[in-house]
């Protein structure tokens, strides 16, 4: 949508493929935004290496204006947040606003030079506080985790049950009467798995002796 000479445009990420870009873009034609200037990426915010957001910031000129739902739609590093904030308002001159925080605006600055100021003090927290809070959420997970598994909790895919033909398997793998790959044919399962069975067995042999 042009205004004079500058032009509007529409950023939105997606960080998975069962999200949908539908309250991203509800949002940006209700800001008067056509299709055609809307740049949605479908993949995680944690860097900036992105298709659609690196063709938005080439076609940026002095005086546009980029309209973004919510500020972790533009990223989640807190660091890579501040730079393309700078990248896109200071060295191309273009303006930002965060829809559904409108203290996020730059299009105030000419006007008042205090709610600039505001805006880039709202930025740097909220940012922070998102950084933080994935630092937080990372070493939760990671103390779960930890604490599962100290109470005996097993992660990820249940091992496989052993066919009751195993043991006769076993027992012509180990006198040389098959080949592993051919054991682990009959048996239904990967070389890899019966080497893993295998190896479990031999131990088991062993600590009973």
């Amino acid at each position: 949508m042009n205004t004079g000479k500058n032009s509007v445009y529409g950023y939105g990420r997606i960080s998975t493929k069962k999200q949908r870009e539908d309250r991203q873009m509800v949002a940006f034609a209700e800001c008067g935004i056509p299709p055609r200037d809307i740049f949605i990426d479908r993949q995680s915010g944690k860097d900036f290496d992105r298709k659609q957001y690196k063709r938005l910031v080439k076609r940026l000129r002095p005086g546009d204006v980029v309209f973004i739902k919510e500020l972790d739609r533009l990223g989640r590093n807190y660091a890579e947040i501040q730079n393309q904030w700078r990248v896109i308002t200071k060295e191309i001159g273009a303006d930002i606003v965060i829809i559904d925080m409108p203290l996020l605006d730059t299009r105030q600055k000419e006007k008042d030079l205090t709610g600039t100021f505001i805006a880039d003090l709202v930025l740097q927290v909220l940012s922070y506080v998102a950084e933080t809070e994935k630092l937080y959420n990372n070493r939760r997970q990671k103390e779960g985790i930890a604490a599962a598994k100290a109470k005996g909790t097993r992660f990820g895919r249940p091992p496989k049950e052993r066919p009751d033909i195993f043991p006769a398997i076993y027992e012509a793998w180990e006198n040389k009467k098959i080949s592993a790959r051919s054991a682990a044919r009959e048996l239904g399962v990967t070389h890899r798995t019966f080497g893993l069975w295998a190896a479990e067995r031999s131990a088991s042999e062993k600590n009973e002796k």
